[in-house]
């Protein structure tokens, strides 16, 4: 679930370990204001909006990368593309990165011991200022939470 500074629910990321490789990101969130806004990967699980979701830390960099797509000793592997909030505020988007995987236990694991979350920032990534591409204010944050299918059981 995705929350803004005022603790409301603005929506959800769904994130899958594909079976061909990495790992794909579906985000639907609302109440965004319209225009661009980048999307990362956070290093730590922890969403509290009464800090504007400093938390978070920073982008998540198993690595030790500079920031951005377009700085040749980057990028982070938190680093996503920039998202579009329409006229209405709303924003989807799909991803796919092989930067990061589900797997506990690997170096570039989201479930590591602290956790990972997703942010949205007010402004666009411009994919090469340090620390973190000009991105402006946090608007939304996500805590990924591991959960398990579980199949359905045969009626006795």
């Amino acid at each position: 679930m995705l929350i803004n500074t005022k603790g409301e629910t603005i929506g959800h990321i769904q994130v899958t370990e594909m079976a061909s490789g990495g790992v794909g990101i579906g985000l639907v969130a609302t109440g965004l204001t319209p225009g661009v806004h980048s999307f990362h990967i956070h290093d730590k699980g922890v969403c509290d909006r009464a800090v504007t979701f400093e938390t978070a830390g920073g982008h998540f960099n198993p690595t030790g990368k500079a920031h951005g797509w377009n700085n040749a000793a980057g990028p982070h592997a938190g680093d996503l593309p920039n998202i579009l909030a329409d006229g209405r505020g709303k924003a989807t988007a799909g991803v796919l990165t092989h930067d990061v995987t589900l797997r506990p236990g690997v170096a570039n694991s989201l479930f590591d011991a602290d956790g990972s979350s997703f942010v949205i920032h007010s402004g666009p990534d411009d994919y090469i200022s340090q620390p973190a591409g000009n991105a402006g204010s946090r608007v939304a944050c996500g805590v990924l939470v591991h959960h398990v299918a579980l199949k359905p059981q045969p009626k006795p």
